[in-house]
């Protein structure tokens, strides 16, 4: 039985670990694209008239958006019910 427990404790320590190190994974893109894409915008305005600074803007942004979901767990595509109804669904096939 403790080693049960001990087991159990282990999982949740790591995964709370995985969510904590995803969070910080997300702030780091974040801050990275807050400071990256200003520089462009300012070398694409300075050197063009061809707005570029925006595909790499909406490309990348996304990409953050995509990260944050993820990070706090926010799926809409795969919720919680959607893979507890997959996996009864296989438990019965199997």
């Amino acid at each position: 039985m403790e080693t049960e427990f001990k087991n159990n404790d282990t999982y949740k320590y790591q995964k709370a670990k995985e969510k904590v190190e995803a969070i910080k994974g997300f702030y780091g893109n974040l801050l990275a694209y807050c400071i990256v894409i200003p520089i462009l915008a300012y070398i694409n305005y300075s050197t063009t008239n061809f707005p570029w600074v925006i595909f790499p803007a909406l490309g990348w942004g996304f990409g953050v958006i995509m990260n944050g979901l993820y990070a706090y767990g926010y799926n809409p595509l795969f919720s919680k019910n959607w893979e507890e109804r997959k996996i009864k669904q296989y438990m019965q096939e199997l």
